[in-house]
C-alpha cells in the first residue's frame, strides 16, 4: 500500500499562458480550485486553505511551494495542520499549440494516517473531478 501516487494528465483546449494562469492566479484559483488568500507561484511561498472531509469535518491545508518554472511546471508541498504526513503536488504543462496537455502527481499519500479523507482513492475522485470537470469548464 506504500508509495501511493496518483497521476492524471488531462488536455485542454487552451494555450498553455492560459492554463498557467488557472493554476497560479489565485482569483482565477477560486473559480475551479480552492479559495485561497494569497498564492504566488515562487519557490517558498507558503499558503493554506481550508477543506472539508466527507462527512463534513474541517481540514487545513498546509502548503509551500517547492518549484515554479513558469509555464513549465509548479509543485508544491501538501500537508494539513495537526496530522502527520507530507505529500506533493506536481502540475507539469506541456505546449501542444493551442491546446496544454497537463499532467498532474501527487506523490507521498502512504505518509498520511490512515482515514478515509486522506485515502488515496478520495485525493483520486477529487483531483479527477477537479482537473476533468471544474479546470476544463474553466477554461472552455
Amino acid at each position: 500500500m506504500s508509495n501511493q501516487v496518483i497521476v492524471i494528465e488531462e488536455t485542454f483546449n487552451a494555450p498553455v499562458e492560459k492554463v498557467w494562469q488557472a493554476l497560479t492566479d489565485k482569483e482565477k484559483m477560486k473559480q475551479w480550485y480552492f479559495n485561497l488568500d494569497d498564492f504566488k507561484a515562487e519557490r517558498g511561498f507558503k499558503f493554506s486553505f481550508p477543506g472539508q472531509g466527507h462527512k463534513g469535518e474541517q481540514y487545513i491545508h498546509l502548503c509551500e511551494v517547492t518549484i515554479a518554472v513558469p509555464l513549465q511546471k509548479l509543485q508544491y508541498s501538501w500537508q494539513y495542520k495537526d496530522y502527520e504526513g507530507y505529500s506533493t503536488v506536481t502540475f507539469e504543462l506541456f505546449d501542444e499549440g493551442d491546446k496544454t496537455k497537463l499532467k498532474l502527481t501527487h506523490e507521498g499519500l502512504d505518509s498520511f494516517p490512515r482515514h478515509p479523507d486522506f485515502a488515496a482513492d478520495s485525493f483520486s475522485r477529487g483531483w479527477t473531478h477537479l482537473m476533468t470537470i471544474s479546470l476544463k469548464e474553466y477554461l472552455a
